[in-house]
């Protein structure tokens, strides 16, 4: 069996400010190409035969530099890996949003922004990324499959793939340009490697 190869996109202006950028569609800095070419040699040396990646430029740019689009690799564009919807707190960042509360806030135990402007719950994108892990289940019989993303909407899947409830993707915290790997210890879906960096 394969794994699933988890990739969070590389940096852009908003990941490096700490901005939380949901459906904005912004694209990579020089920073954050030089993380989607360091991938490459990384993940060339996998037998990945899938990969399915968020449509977001930050995302789409790093699997495209990554070489997940090449060399007979099964790529596919896939809606239900965008970031979490943030709503009204899109492009704010975690202390901004906190004043606005009042107390210190956490999309893991907050959630998104109520009211006009409501973003998604963590329930709803649990939803959206056990419907990617069902797409993807099935294709490790042939190989790696890639899964090319956003930080909080792949922590919410690797916690999913574990066994846990979503808000537990608080326990996995995922760095621009990194990646991480999820398969078995014997029958059991494991995490068998997580944030790990590019030379």
């Amino acid at each position: 069996m394969g794994e699933l190869v988890v990739v969070r996109h590389g940096q852009t202006e908003w990941s490096a400010s700490g901005q939380h950028t949901g459906l904005t569609d912004l694209p990579l800095l020089p920073h954050g190409e030089d993380d989607g070419r360091r991938l490459r040699p990384v993940l060339g040396q996998r037998e990945i035969t899938h990969a399915f990646v968020s449509p977001l430029v930050r995302a789409r740019h790093t699997a495209e530099l990554a070489g997940l689009f090449e060399g007979g690799i099964d790529a596919q564009l896939e809606p239900d890996l965008v970031e979490v919807d943030y709503g009204g707190w899109e492009g704010l960042t975690t202390p901004e949003i906190s004043e606005r509360v009042g107390h210190s806030w956490s999309l893991w135990h907050d959630g998104t922004v109520p009211g006009e402007t409501p973003g998604e719950t963590l329930a709803q994108v649990a939803e959206r990324v056990d419907r990617v892990l069902e797409k993807a289940r099935p294709l490790l019989a042939d190989g790696d499959v890639a899964l090319v993303a956003h930080g909080h909407v792949l922590r919410v899947l690797a916690a999913r793939w574990i066994g846990f409830g979503p808000e537990q993707g608080a326990l996995l915290p995922l760095a621009t340009g990194r990646y991480g790997t999820l398969g078995f210890d014997h029958e059991w879906q494991a995490l068998t490697g997580w944030n790990t960096g590019c030379p």
